[in-house]
């Protein structure tokens, strides 16, 4: 249990984490009822427009996403957080009130999706990247989990909370209450006691952009599997708003409660994945790859079930595994890349992860409203398998050119840098950050 929450001994990382969770809480809330409202207010009951909405708001990161990279490695992350945060709780304020005075309209919504998006394009590897100066290095894929934990345990609470409020009083006030979980994050970037920041080292000027980092990872083809294997579930497997939504409404003939409480139910087992891949030191391909093909096994389970509980159910083995492989892939980019690419790496990533969503959701609710939810779910099922045999390729590669390499050496020759077998085995963990000073001794949890 200690190793699980080891980053919690550092007294930054938890007030991070304390003012992240309450964000992400409101995010949860304004999420949920986001995807409702165009479902059932702003349309009738038109699975498309809710892929449309998804696809606005996270295709920036598709589009922009890479070329926020060589912001994220030259910008300090704190000061860049500061004014994503306050952009994204302005976009809630407005949109809140338009839903209250009863003048928001469906183009409205996708407006203010595509501007969420844009700024999200840069918040999100800024968030990620921070991550690095908040602990020392041998505690950054701990750190990486436990912020997929609070992610996911906000899950538990904000869709359940947004249902129940959004039945009560109306959706308008779930953005506005979402706008004022921003300021959390905020008093936690300003408490933040930056002398005991990790340095990380930053890339300097003229170092090259998104060109560069392409040419990195386009080196490094133990990341290009794990990119495929994130791009194949991210664009069909990871469209929970669509999945749960049409078959809560369509399926089960459910109201807005219980398509809050089908996002909570799939939180709970993201919790118990992501606190496992927390208690584990170093990710690895292998893990990445069993998570993805049970995805799939799990996904084709639920597209099966009879009943609004049953199918909820089965919702927990879908969370467990996608949170495994997303959180070990994200922690196994962060920790083998070099600091001063880290940045655009991680936008690339975040571009292939939730990016993509741009292509995936608008055809996963074509799928819907075409064949009906299930069918939809039988998508996401086909993502998960694909991309566990990406990442088996990738091993069995790795061993053959483990295996040749080490035939090449009994007999006196070596490959150099430049033979087959170059890039295909894992590096080992970089650092992620020198230290200021003599590092203080950890403030007790």
């Amino acid at each position: 249990m200690r190793a699980t929450f080891r980053s919690f001994s550092w007294l930054n990382y938890r007030l991070w984490f304390a003012g992240a969770l309450v964000s992400n809480i409101g995010a949860w809330m304004q999420r949920t009822a986001q995807d409702w409202i165009v479902l059932t207010e702003l349309t009738d009951q038109d699975p498309v427009a809710v892929g449309i909405t998804m696809a606005l708001q996270f295709g920036p990161l598709l589009v922009l996403g890479p070329f926020a990279g060589p912001l994220v490695d030259r910008i300090p992350g704190r000061r860049l957080l500061v004014l994503t945060q306050i952009a994204q709780a302005v976009l809630a304020l407005a949109l809140g009130v338009l839903l209250l005075t009863g003048t928001a309209q469906l183009w409205m919504v996708y407006g203010f999706a595509l501007l969420l998006g844009i700024v999200t394009a840069v918040d999100n590897p800024a968030r990620q990247t921070f991550v690095g100066e908040l602990v020392p290095a041998p505690d950054l894929p701990n750190a990486v989990a436990l912020n997929a934990a609070s992610f996911n345990g906000a899950r538990l609470i904000g869709p359940a909370v947004a249902g129940v409020t959004t039945a009560a009083i109306g959706s308008g006030w779930v953005f506005l209450v979402n706008a004022a979980t921003y300021t959390a994050v905020l008093a936690a970037l300003a408490a933040l006691r930056r002398s005991e920041l990790q340095e990380v080292e930053k890339a300097p000027r003229g170092s090259g952009g998104l060109r560069e980092g392409l040419r990195y990872v386009r080196g490094r083809p133990d990341l290009v599997a794990i990119l495929a294997m994130v791009f194949l579930v991210g664009t069909f497997g990871l469209n929970f708003p669509i999945f749960t939504s049409t078959m809560a409404r369509i399926e089960f003939g459910m109201g807005a409660s219980e398509f809050g409480l089908l996002s909570s139910v799939l939180a709970i087992g993201s919790v118990v994945g992501a606190l496992g891949a927390a208690h584990r030191n170093q990710p690895r391909v292998t893990v990445i790859g069993l998570s993805a093909a049970g995805f799939g096994v799990f996904c084709t389970i639920a597209a099966l079930m009879p009943t609004y509980v049953a199918f909820a159910i089965a919702l927990v083995p879908i969370g467990l595994c996608s949170m495994i492989m997303t959180t070990s892939a994200n922690a196994y980019v962060q920790t083998t890349t070099e600091p001063t690419m880290r940045g655009r790496v991680m936008s690339l990533y975040m571009a292939l992860f939730a990016g993509t969503t741009l292509i995936g959701a608008p055809i996963v609710g074509w799928v819907a409203g075409l064949l009906g939810p299930r069918w939809a779910l039988g998508v996401g099922a086909l993502s998960g398998v694909l991309a566990a045999l990406v990442g088996l390729a990738w091993l069995l590669a790795s061993r053959r050119a483990r295996l040749r390499s080490a035939e090449d050496s009994k007999g006196g020759r070596s490959e150099g840098a430049q033979g087959p077998s170059a890039g295909l085995e894992a590096p080992r963990a970089v650092p992620v950050a020198r230290e200021r000073a003599p590092r203080s001794a950890p403030d007790a949890a």
